[in-house]
């Protein structure tokens, strides 16, 4: 879930810029618009007053005219005589051979009707904006109108061993109260979002011409003018729309929060309510999600980081951008200084003090699909509400192998025998789910195949048939005939058309012939074959029809797993399970998984009998790809018709490993079988599996992600003598595998090497560091600082294993598939 931050993704910006556009060109029409009535009415009140003036001088011209001729008799402007010639008639007077009549008034003065244009344009925004403003008033929502949406309870996901690897939903954590309100965290707040919190009445004007200064000056937006309690408003009772209206109303319900609350009420509001990124609501809520302890323990530079997140939460989250929160959280220890809260040695110190984030920056990315079915089991266990962490069952470092594994196997050959997904699920005897892949890659589908995908499985359903067979009489060494079939009017098919003769069962099974199981089907009934698989926990729909003892139900990968290892295990069935404990905010456990009480136990002779064919299966029959040296194994094969699903579940002492692979659209593979892939998946992780349970370390940390030595204190080559067979000195790189020491081209065994900018990288990360080789130049192991330089190369995902690689660099790359790193995130 994303919360609403005040973050500003891009598309939102383009969509402001061309409203913004819009809008100015509207004005400016209006403007003209405006402007054009505006002379319109000036010219007609021009002629209106000029018509009346000419009205009023009618009543007035004897007193003027008398007046007048005074003034000529008397005064220095006198008009001079008419010439005599021109005599004029006094009732007609020339009105040519002087300026005005003699009976005439001095005309109005002239108006400008640009003024009254200009009067009209100013003072009509005003109007409308004082209409605008009190319908923004008259609109106001109230205090606390809107209701924060539903979010799924916050999850931590700890492995089998106690690491914590990944995070879901929102975290809500405890509400502050002004007792518990964490004194560095209220002067942290405040020093950088408000520092005149506690003087203004709700809005800060200086505040709000100091950010206009400081965003014009500087180039964009550096600076809110907010103030605390405008933000608090924004967040409680108005959506996050970026208009006018929303922008006046938050000054009125900060005025109405300033006239209700105290400033300590609304500064513990705004802590309970503001998002902190990463999914987390609330300083609380965010202590937790990062630092993993309430606010009432959050010391100095937490607080001055958690203060610094609610500018930009989703940027600056810590658990995606520490350097950027880190730098964040200075700024926020300087402002603290210069408010007085604490003193210049103070933020010193906690500048320089480590922080510890409680969970790792990134889910990896190949864990989603179990993380789906652990949200889905966590919300069956226990509805209490609050952020809850889970103890899962998965070991990580069998999810990276098997990711791993996959994948290799489905780059390889995936595309010649048009192979498009797979999955694989890895289960202890006791049910608990070790390692799951639901796809070849979650962000590209987040259906997962392990699960939820119901397809036919082919011979693999012959489990239950031998079961209910070995249960009636039947012996691993009774023999049948492979001969032409007929039930009814199915007829059933060997894969190769051919007819062995007689065979005892145990090689029927081995070798998975499909007329003996047809035969052993029609003789010991379908009902019991169906008994048999709702017995081992088999849900799925099982059509009482003869071809169903040849795998013609569509079954999920999980239900044949768990049925195989009710085969292995003291009872049947196995309940597959994937958390171990949910934890919340009380000492006592919201749930805690006890010792499963075995279910019914299967005839020892039986199960014996069936383990017995199982082995036969890999050791001489068609799963003879998934043998591992020292290791017992059983296991079977399917395929179902026209090579559309492959399957191979074996069985070790330690775990039940179910493959499945194909393609979503039920497309034909380039007869694939369950001998195939499958079981060579099953191999490879099975062989590499049996190191990471005895405990053996994962490779070395990526040397991508780590910085490299500074020039001034690498040491400098010494020159020595080089020792037999050994060649040191600081390298040059040619690509990611290959390295030029002293002159000679060393290549790095089992490294595929890589150009570009991977290559520079490395470059960069060995200047001026002496690398010790040794062996043949052509395929050489290197030493960095006494690490061996092909896995760190290969685990920061800086090249390839190659296909005879050594096993720890396979592992090594498994893992950077599963990490996503260096040349796999673009091939993700």
């Amino acid at each position: 879930m994303t919360g609403q931050g005040p973050d500003r993704p891009g598309a939102d910006e383009a969509e402001t810029r061309a409203a913004a556009r819009e809008a100015a060109r509207a004005a400016a029409l209006l403007a003209r618009q405006l402007g054009r009535l505006a002379g319109s009415a000036g010219r007609g009140a021009w002629r209106s007053g000029t018509a009346a003036a000419k009205e009023a001088a009618k009543g007035t011209a004897p007193v003027f005219a008398r007046a007048a001729d005074r003034l000529r008799s008397t005064g220095p402007r006198a008009a001079p005589a008419a010439p005599a010639a021109a005599t004029v008639p006094v009732d007609q007077p020339d009105t040519q051979s002087q300026p005005f009549p003699r009976h005439s008034v001095r005309p109005p003065r002239r108006r400008r009707p640009w003024l009254i244009g200009l009067a009209v344009l100013v003072g009509l925004p005003l109007v409308i904006l004082a209409g605008y403003v009190f319908a923004a008033f008259a609109t106001l929502p109230p205090l606390g109108g809107v209701a924060p949406e539903a979010a799924q309870r916050a999850l931590v996901v700890e492995a089998e061993d106690g690491r914590s690897f990944a995070t879901r939903g929102a975290f809500q954590g405890e509400r502050l109260t002004e007792k518990t309100l964490p004194p560095r965290l209220a002067q942290a707040i405040v020093a950088i979002e408000d520092r005149r919190f506690y003087s203004h009445w709700g809005i800060d004007l200086r505040g709000m011409a100091r950010a206009m200064w400081r965003n014009a000056t500087g180039g964009g937006v550096r600076e809110g003018g907010s103030t605390i309690t405008q933000q608090y408003a924004r967040l409680t009772s108005l959506t996050q729309e970026k208009t006018l209206r929303r922008k006046i109303q938050e000054a009125f319900l900060a005025l109405r929060l300033e006239s209700t609350l105290t400033k300590p009420e609304i500064l513990v509001g705004y802590l309970n309510t503001a998002y902190f990124g990463a999914g987390a609501y609330g300083a609380d809520a965010a202590s937790r999600r990062y630092f993993g302890h309430g606010a009432e323990k959050l010391t100095l530079p937490e607080a001055a980081m958690l203060a610094g997140l609610v500018r930009a939460p989703s940027q600056l989250a810590p658990t995606r951008n520490f350097g950027g929160a880190k730098e964040r959280a200075d700024l926020v220890l300087q402002a603290m200084v210069e408010t007085g809260a604490i003193s210049q040695p103070e933020a010193d110190k906690a500048r320089a003090e480590k922080l510890t984030l409680h969970t790792p920056p990134e889910t990896p990315p190949g864990t989603n699909y179990f993380l789906d079915a652990v949200q889905g089991e966590v919300k069956r266990l226990t509805q209490e509400a609050g952020d809850v962490t889970v103890r899962s069952t998965l070991n990580l470092d069998l999810q990276s192998l098997a990711e791993g594994v996959l994948a290799r196997r489905l780059d390889a050959e995936g595309g010649k025998k048009k192979v498009g997904q797979g999955a694989l699920i890895a289960m202890a005897p006791d049910g608990a789910i070790l390692a799951m892949v639901g796809g070849r890659d979650y962000e590209d589908s987040q259906f997962n195949r392990a699960i939820q995908a119901k397809r036919q499985a082919g011979s693999l359903f012959k489990l239950f048939v031998y079961l209910a067979a070995y249960g009636r009489g039947y012996f691993p060494d009774s023999v049948l005939v492979d001969r032409p079939t007929q039930i009814g009017e199915w007829e059933p098919q060997n894969s190769n058309n051919r007819f062995r003769g007689a065979l005892p069962l145990r090689q029927a099974f081995a070798l998975s012939v499909n007329t003996i199981a047809a035969q052993l089907g029609e003789e010991v009934g379908i009902p019991a074959i169906v008994a048999e698989a709702r017995r081992l926990g088999v849900q799925a729909d099982l059509p009482a029809v003869p071809s169903l003892a040849l795998g013609t139900a569509d079954v999920s990968l999980l239900e044949m797993t768990r049925a195989y290892a009710g085969v292995l295990g003291p009872g049947v069935p196995v309940e597959p399970y994937l958390v171990r404990t949910v934890r919340g905010n009380t000492p006592q456990p919201l749930f805690q998984r006890t010792a499963p009480k075995p279910g019914a136990a299967m005839d020892a002779q039986v199960q014996s009998m069936m383990l017995d064919s199982l082995q036969a299966v890999v050791e001489s029959g068609t799963g003879k790809a998934a043998r591992v040296n020292g290791l017992a194994v059983g296991g079977k094969t399917g395929t179902s018709q026209d090579y559309r699903d492959a399957w191979f579940v074996g069985l070790t002492p330690d775990m039940i490993v179910g493959v499945w692979v194909g393609n979503d659209d039920n497309a034909p593979m380039n007869k694939v079988t369950g001998g195939d892939i499958p079981a060579r998946v099953f191999h490879d992780f099975v062989e590499r599996a049996q190191k990471v349970l005895k405990g053996r370390k994962r490779p070395a940390p990526s040397a991508a992600r780590a910085e490299p030595a500074p020039a001034a204190v690498a040491p400098a080559p010494t020159p020595a003598a080089p020792a037999t067979g050994e060649l040191r000195g600081v390298p040059e790189v040619v690509d990611t595998g290959t390295l030029t020491i002293r002159g000679r081209k060393v290549h790095l065994l089992g490294v595929v090497g890589e150009g570009g900018a991977l290559s520079r990288q490395l470059a960069r990360y060995l200047r001026r560091r002496e690398v010790i080789c040794s062996g043949d130049p052509a395929s050489a192991r290197c030493r960095l600082d006494g690490d061996d330089l092909a896995a760190l190369i290969v685990t920061a995902g800086g090249a390839r294993a190659s296909e005879d690689a050594p096993s720890d660099l396979i592992e090594a790359e498994d893992q950077a598939r599963a990490e996503r790193a260096g040349l796999w995130q673009r091939e993700r």
